[in-house]
């Protein structure tokens, strides 16, 4: 077996498909862009499916990749067998359309086998196949695998539902007997069982059909070829390790924790040794998703992050390692992956920032996450019980991220179980909830065939001309099928020009809206809509007003206002962009946005509010920029150069070999198709109208230039007099001042008033506190004061407990429809048992409330006054029941 680490594996696999035809493609980021069905991308085939659903043509349709992805769906079994992991490598290589079984097979024993590639013994693989898929059976065999080694297998069908889908055929890899520790009868002992001897390293899918909404299987009209190898198993194969983790992209994480660990040691105590599995596979994830835009947070991606890092730290804290550790594996992450992604070295400042951050928060409520379980386990065994309740493990794990086997650890320690069970019922609510709230969009188109052979060229002029007097109407699609021609009757349709002024969307910048005339100038359709085609054309949606025919020639006109607006807010974004790194730091990426004629959204990452002071710097460096009249420029020219020149490219898009490059003098420099102004004067103004958070640490502000932005100060001013003139203040400069005096005085007035009441209060109290009932032995004063509040009521409580007044205090009091419970008691009667929360908890339902406290103190809320005096006599027959 060769010796190869596991960037040289990666990079063999990725040079071996080049020699065949492929284009490397980049490894996409972990957030999906333009896909809401998908939380993470989790498969290589991900970052493809524009290219299998048809939706885009690709340059090459031979591509290969390895992509990071994330799946959480089963994080309880990480570290706890042999090959989960929550972030992976997905080696890949992939046929849109081009070849299939005959090439792809072969090509896979070549790799594998060949000395010139992995070198692997041909007499170690196996492969199983779809048993009706006779020619994948075939095809092995003619390249020279024996039939011995072909294992039929039902499940060799991939198939998500309606979508593309078809025969797969997986390849295992023979381990040796040393890995063998089935039964020789054992129904799981062979290629393709549960086992640790023969381990899947390959997957290629043969996507030839469409499982249509009525359950047929139809042939797609071009098939497709999509495989998947696991990097981290091929690693464990080359290094000869039991699981994924002995190999080179784990081990120096876990030798780092070690270091940690005063004398915790990996590979002497095998539930230590999933503590250092999860934390290695869990600071992997973290790094890679922090890195690419997501940051934690208690929803969607920023929760799976919180969670993870959670988990991690429980771990170590098993591990006897106090205090905050993750953060500083993360510079180990990026010397493992440089290789291949330099960025988390560059970023690692950054990304540590963020994981300390949220180490040293969750460390703060560890204490807290231990304390509830010793509170849990001592209210189990008051009452008699011997098992913990599922929901509170759940609660422990869900809120506190301890996992269900430090829970049941700690219970056994204390001669308690969990309820096992019930915790599982509780995690699959929680799974059920999380499908439920995921998008029902389907996950993958079938292909758009129709557009798919359109490959008649269209030419977009609109980055310099907004009318082209002759256009020539290539093709016309209506109802699915290219026709002749269409008119009125057809209400709409679908057009293709030879040249086109009109922009299709992209990048955030709406299309171009406008009319199309025929040549005796009359008006034959209005464009509502401009897309891109899968081969690049600009395919104009159209509300069709006159007769439109293929082959004629047409005028098109862009709406010029419209077009005006959408170049000036396009540009803002640009120079919006620049202005937050330099404020905010580099970390901040667009995370999306929106340009429209009358205003811009622009969606970034960033872990945490923007505060007044920094959005106010933003704006003024913007409107710096637009006051200094800097010219901006477009370039055309190579991928490489323009990375030289300096420019930003965005979400991992894809660009062709020439690109244009987008400069604002030297202030911002970015990758972009879209249109701008020719100088930054034409912007006029650019205000901020809102900023705020829209997900996990993602912020969004919105904006407003030029007219726009004049008309919104206009309003503000308006309100503004409004304000002046209501406070009585001599001008407006003078408001904030009248403002202040006004809110000082209210506030004095409400100091008054609250004196007020806390002295009617405590002359009410008095006649309360003199004269205490006896019940059962225990003395109780109740009273209802006629107004007051929750602090008032608390005030009472502190002059009953320093003067001794009985052994527990009930009151209440009611104002605007709502209604306060406050309950203390002594210390000796806390000890006899009797519970402040028990007695507010047998009393609030008479004010339609409900509440809690301590054993001491607790008080109750509710909405109905009216019901307080019944609440008080609760409370007094619940004492004499006791």
């Amino acid at each position: 077996m060769k010796q190869l680490s596991s960037g040289e594996i990666r990079q063999m696999f990725l040079e071996f498909f080049k020699e065949k035809g492929h284009t490397i493609v980049p490894s996409a980021s972990l957030v999906p862009h333009d896909d809401p069905t998908l939380l993470w991308i989790n498969s290589g085939v991900a970052t493809m499916k524009k290219y299998f659903d048809g939706s885009v043509v690709p340059d090459n349709p031979r591509m290969t990749s390895s992509q990071k992805s994330i799946r959480t769906n089963d994080i309880e079994n990480v570290g706890r067998t042999a090959r989960h992991q929550t972030l992976f490598e997905m080696l890949g290589n992939f046929s849109v359309g081009d070849y299939f079984k005959a090439e792809v097979i072969p090509w896979a024993l070549e790799l594998l086998t060949s000395p010139d590639w992995f070198g692997w013994d041909k007499n170690k693989l196996y492969m199983t196949y779809y048993p009706e898929d006779k020619a994948t059976k075939e095809l092995w065999e003619k390249a020279g695998v024996a039939p011995d080694h072909l294992i039929p297998v039902e499940d060799n069908f991939w198939d998500i539902g309606q979508g593309p889908s078809g025969p797969d055929s997986e390849i295992f890899y023979d381990r040796g007997e040393k890995y063998d520790y089935l039964a020789p009868d054992d129904p799981e002992n062979y290629p393709g069982g549960e086992n640790e001897r023969y381990l899947e390293v390959w997957n290629i899918v043969f996507s030839q059909f469409n499982h249509t909404a009525e359950g047929t299987y139809e042939p797609l009209p071009r098939k497709n070829i999509d495989t998947g190898m696991g990097l981290e198993r091929v690693v464990s194969v080359f290094q000869d390790a039991p699981t994924n983790f002995e190999t080179d992209l784990f081990m120096p994480l876990i030798e780092k924790t070690q270091s940690f660990s005063d004398h915790k040691k990996y590979g002497d105590n095998a539930d230590d040794d999933v503590a250092f599995k999860v934390i290695a596979d869990h600071i992997r994830a973290i790094t890679f998703a922090i890195g690419d835009g997501a940051l934690p947070s208690n929803e969607g991606r920023g929760y799976v992050i919180r969670r993870l890092l959670r988990r991690a730290t429980v771990n170590g804290h098993q591990l006897g390692i106090d205090g905050a550790f993750l953060y500083k594996l993360v510079p180990v992450v990026g010397e493992i992956m440089k290789s291949h992604y330099p960025k988390v070295l560059e970023q690692s400042e950054y990304i540590q920032k963020i994981v300390k951050n949220e180490e040293d928060r969750f460390n703060a409520t560890l204490n807290d996450g231990i304390a509830l379980l010793n509170e849990v386990i001592a209210d189990t065994k008051q009452a008699g019980k011997t098992e913990i309740s599922g929901k509170a493990a759940f609660k422990l794990y869900d809120t506190y991220g301890f996992p269900l086997e430090l829970t049941e650890e700690y219970a056994s320690d204390r001669g308690l179980k969990v309820d096992a069970e019930a915790f599982d019922a509780e995690m699959e609510d929680q799974r059920n909830r999380a499908r439920n709230a995921r998008s029902k969009k389907g996950s993958m188109k079938v292909q758009r065939d129709l557009l798919i052979e359109i490959k008649t060229p269209s030419e977009y002029v609109g980055y310099t001309d907004l009318t082209v007097d002759d256009a020539e109407l290539n093709d016309i699609i209506f109802d699915e099928k290219l026709v002749k021609s269409v008119d009125k009757s057809n209400g709409e349709a679908e057009l293709i020009f030879d040249k086109t002024p009109f922009y299709a969307e992209m990048g955030g910048q709406v299309a171009d809206t406008g009319n199309i005339y025929n040549k005796n100038g009359d008006l034959v359709a209005t464009v509502e809509d401009v897309q891109h085609a899968p081969n690049g054309q600009n395919l104009h949606t159209v509300k069709v007003l006159g007769e439109l025919k293929q082959g004629a020639h047409y005028k098109l006109v862009v709406d010029r206002q419209f077009h005006a607006g959408v170049e000036r807010n396009h540009t803002a974004t640009h120079l919006l962009d620049q202005a937050l790194r330099n404020v905010l730091g580099g970390h901040t990426e667009q995370a999306g946005s929106l340009v429209k004629p009358d205003y811009l959204r622009f969606d970034f990452t960033h872990f945490g509010s923007v505060t007044k002071e920094d959005l106010k710097k933003v704006e003024d460096l913007v409107n710096k920029k637009i006051f200094e009249a800097i010219p901006v420029e477009t370039v055309v020219t190579d991928k490489e150069t323009g990375k030289k020149m300096g420019a930003i490219a965005l979400f991992d898009d894809k660009y062709g070999d020439q690109v244009r490059v987008v400069k604002a003098g030297d202030f911002s420099v970015e990758f972009c198709g879209g249109d701008h102004v020719k100088n930054t004067s034409q912007l006029g103004l650019f205000k901020i109208t809102s900023e705020t958070g829209v997900g996990a640490g993602i912020r969004r502000i919105e904006a407003v230039t030029a007219k726009p932005a004049f008309d919104y100060l206009n309003d503000e001013e308006r309100l503004l007099n409004k304000v002046t003139q209501t406070v009585k203040a001599a001008n407006n400069a003078a408001t904030p001042a009248r403002v202040k005096e006004m809110l000082k005085q209210i506030k004095d007035l409400e100091s008054k008033q609250e004196s007020l009441e806390t002295k009617l209060a405590n002359q009410e109290a008095s006649d309360m506190f003199n004269h205490p009932e006896t019940i059962n032995g225990v003395s109780i004063v109740t009273g209802k004061l006629k107004s007051g509040n929750m602090n008032q009521l608390r005030e009472l409580a502190d002059t009953w407990r320093d003067k001794k007044y009985s052994n527990i205090l009930v009151l209440g009091t009611g104002t605007d429809g709502k209604a306060n419970l406050l309950v203390a008691v002594d210390e000796a009667n806390v000890k006899a048992g009797i519970k402040a929360g028990d007695i507010v908890k047998a009393i609030s339902s008479n004010i339609q409330g409900g509440g809690g406290g301590r054993p001491n103190l607790a008080q109750a809320g509710g909405k109905n006054p009216a019901g307080i005096d019944d609440a008080l006599q609760a409370a007094k027959e619940w004492l004499n029941n006791k």
